[in-house]
């Protein structure tokens, strides 16, 4: 008897969903930096065995949204309640139950198999602390199961996947039995670049900037990729690009390297930087940045 079914995690910002999702994927699918909102998309990776394939898919942290771009996240949020065959819930030992009560009524209504994962326990004191967490979430999320987990050091993950193998419904895949994910390579591409920017820029500038590939020319040794960052304002053009360019190049050159690791293959990119004002709230643009449908 073939299994298969949707795992969908979801929970608020920075609480480890992307890390749980690529150690549970065995892949470096979701990107992971330690701000906020670093994942926009709703990401699929695919795990097979002969009699088995779990989609999980990562999603973008809960929060109320000042833009369309973050309407658009919650959304791919909220969308996750509603095809999921399980719920991973995710919280961790820093954040209260009481945060974005609204979500989580709507989780606590699920009628499909709940995980609630408590995740980053490597940095509590002791078991008393462990057992008030777990006390508090029984109260909101009665019908959970809780599991505590650290997905950076890959402590519990091995029940936590037993949990999910023995709950998952009898049914055919609903992909190819080599497939990775759902997304193309292009998708990746701009992923990793838009990593690179979180991680050397400051306070907005990661928030205001999207990425765009315009070119992808593959052949058997090499791939050549033009990409274009976009921002809102002349202002944060110039601090993404830098003085001289450096700052634009430092950024290029992390992002090739992580590339052509992810491709196995030598990599020529290009970036290139344009204004587009006010790119967040425009719907016509979110819709060619995959964040809306056409």
């Amino acid at each position: 008897m073939h299994k298969a079914g949707f795992v969908n995690i979801v929970g608020n910002p920075n609480v480890g969903k992307s890390t749980l999702m690529n150690s549970l994927v065995g892949e470096r699918i979701s990107i992971i930096t330690s701000k906020a909102q670093t994942t926009r998309h709703r990401i699929m990776g695919i795990v097979n065995t002969d009699d088995m394939q779990i989609v999980y898919s990562d999603t973008p942290g809960v929060l109320a949204p000042h833009y369309k771009l973050q309407e658009s996240m919650l959304n791919f949020s909220q969308s996750a309640l509603t095809d999921a065959d399980i719920l991973l819930y995710v919280t961790d030992v820093v954040e209260t139950p009481d945060k974005n009560p609204k979500f989580l009524e709507r989780v606590a209504s699920q009628t499909i198999p709940v995980l609630l994962i408590i995740n980053k326990i490597d940095l509590l004191q002791g078991q008393a602390q462990l057992e008030t967490l777990v006390a508090a979430w029984k109260q909101r999320l009665p019908q959970a199961e809780i599991i505590p987990v650290s997905a950076q050091h890959k402590f519990n993950l091995d029940y936590l996947l037993h949990r999910i193998e023995a709950l998952l419904p009898p049914s055919p895949p609903f992909f190819e039995k080599d497939a990775l994910t759902d997304k193309p390579a292009r998708f990746f591409v701009t992923e990793i670049i838009r990593e690179k920017i979180l991680l050397t820029y400051d306070k907005e500038i990661p928030y205001a900037c999207e990425v765009a590939v315009e070119q992808f020319k593959e052949s058997d040794s090499q791939i050549h990729i033009m990409a274009v960052i976009y921002v809102e304002r002349d202002s944060q053009k110039g601090i993404v690009i830098g003085k001289g360019g450096k700052m634009l190049k430092q950024v290029g050159t992390a992002a090739r390297k992580d590339i052509e690791a992810f491709f196995e293959k030598k990599v020529f990119l290009e970036l290139y930087v344009k204004v587009e004002k006010d790119w967040r709230n425009r719907t016509g643009l979110l819709k060619t940045f995959g964040y809306q449908p056409d």
